[in-house]
């Protein structure tokens, strides 16, 4: 889990993530240099599965995800935001998958600040398709949304240096490389707000002329990788 200034739904995630956790497991934080107590309500918990890593300066999500990952050491990873809430099994359900694929995507529902349900379904909108193409032009790797064999970091860290979305890429990676697996069961409460960093499941805040050429470096670190 990657965090900053998180602290207004934080605890919400955390609960929801621990009770699923077995006693082997590890919920690795990352905070980037956030203002508000989101670090105080991490170490509020005294759990010794929550480990919190020495502060860094990221300045985004991705290179903040990057060095969280860097130290993972199971077998399985799951990536979490700070404001979702997951859904009971959903560690156990994605947990049998693994087992014959390297990177699993489950559906979500998407909420709002209070939790209502705006919308059913992500997949709804996209078709959960799989293929490098067509996720290069409309992406259905949510990172709250997938676990992955650690093997998948093999191929893709380092993070290329161009690339905008570690979600995309990591999920990309696993379809040029592995096999993926699409649940539509959906396993995670997707929170929108205005302080969210990416539009899942809205309308895009990038420009269209920067959407094409995201998705140009994203094409060429493919190719590179």
């Amino acid at each position: 889990m990657a965090v900053h200034n998180g602290a207004l739904f934080l605890r919400e995630q955390i609960d929801s993530i621990l009770p699923q956790l077995q006693e082997e497991d590890e919920l690795i934080i990352s905070d980037d240099e956030s203002t508000d107590d989101t670090v105080g309500i991490i170490k509020s918990y005294h759990d010794p599965r929550i480990y919190l890593l020495p502060a860094g300066r990221f300045g985004n999500p991705l290179r903040n995800f990057e060095y969280t990952l860097r130290h993972c050491r199971n077998e399985f990873i799951f990536l979490a935001d700070q404001d979702d809430v997951w859904h009971p099994k959903k560690i156990e359900i994605m947990a049998n998958d693994l087992t014959w694929y390297k990177l699993v995507v489950c559906d979500c529902r998407l909420i709002d600040e209070k939790g209502n349900v705006l919308k059913n379904s992500f997949f709804e909108g996209t078709h959960s398709p799989k293929g490098l193409v067509k996720n290069l032009l409309k992406n259905s790797f949510v990172g709250c949304c997938m676990a992955f064999h650690r093997k998948l970091l093999e191929k893709v860290l380092p993070f290329p240096a161009k690339i905008s979305m570690h979600d995309q890429w990591i999920g990309l990676m696993a379809q040029k490389y592995f096999n993926v697996k699409f649940i539509t069961q959906p396993l995670v409460d997707h929170r929108r707000h205005h302080a969210n960093y990416t539009s899942t499941g809205g309308r895009s805040k990038s420009a269209w002329s920067e959407k094409v050429i995201s998705r140009m470096q994203l094409a060429k670190a493919l190719w590179k990788y």
